[in-house]
């Protein structure tokens, strides 16, 4: 059985003070972490603040990206070497706001997932296909020509231990959601590719999160998919209230 992680992504939202908040706010609150895994990606500038905040708690920390070097003239990167040292559980890479602002490519992820399992961080990769890949009938082939790319030289014990985060950009921030039909199908492809890439234990074991408008109101019909083990989620991370009913959507 795959644990289920809700994962909530905070992008460039909260300061230190307010990320001590909200920790307060969840405490003694999260799922039974046997049933739900909690994480919560925070910017840079708050992930120390976030880590002292949860110890004795069962929320894991994930940093929002890092780079695929693990130190010299890279101004401005992170360093996967030093979020590990700092205690970060999991790193968010390859999110399309990343591809689209920053220009990172396939090759750019499959390395920054080398550097995050050398460091014994675990990567949460990122795909999804835009509207107009979608139109023209193209989601299979962009889906899993992503998946392929970012697994690149991975073993199948990395891989299996990996999350992949499944979020069609053209339901992120906008309100739209795929229907639960839609993001099953997607996500059962990423589960289909990579059992052709390694084998269907690896494939089994793979968790898989949908990310586009993952709510409150939704997360248990997209909870019951069969190939959905999570959500990356936004905006509805950003308040303890809200990113609680989604951690505790079993009851």
């Amino acid at each position: 059985m795959r644990k289920p992680i809700i994962a909530g992504n905070w992008k460039l939202n909260k300061n230190p003070k307010e990320t001590a908040e909200f920790v307060a706010g969840i405490k003694g609150k999260l799922a039974d972490p046997a049933k739900v895994e909690a994480v919560i990606g925070a910017p840079a500038v708050d992930l120390q603040t976030l880590i002292d905040a949860a110890k004795g708690t069962d929320l894991k920390v994930a940093s929002e990206n890092s780079y695929f070097e693990e130190a010299g003239a890279f101004t401005g990167e992170t360093s996967p070497k030093v979020l590990a040292e700092m205690g970060v559980d999991y790193g968010i890479i390859g999110h399309s706001e990343r591809r689209e602002y920053f220009h990172e490519t396939d090759e750019d992820i499959n390395k920054k997932a080398h550097a995050l399992f050398k460091n014994g961080v675990t990567p949460i990769i990122c795909c999804g296909e835009t509207l107009e890949t979608r139109k023209a009938g193209k989601v299979n082939e962009w889906v899993s020509g992503q998946i392929k790319a970012a697994l690149k030289d991975l073993s199948a014990a990395q891989v299996a231990s990996a999350v992949i985060a499944y979020e069609p950009i053209w339901a992120i921030g906008t309100g739209e959601t795929a229907t639960p039909e839609q993001a099953q199908e997607v996500c059962h492809l990423i589960r289909e590719t990579v059992a052709g890439l390694y084998d269907q234990t690896t494939a089994e074991n793979v968790r898989i999160q949908y990310g586009g408008s993952m709510k409150p109101a939704n997360v248990k019909e997209l909870m019951a998919q069969p190939d959905i083990d999570g959500g990356l989620v936004g905006g509805a991370s950003l308040q303890p209230d809200s990113f609680l009913e989604l951690v505790n959507y079993q009851g």
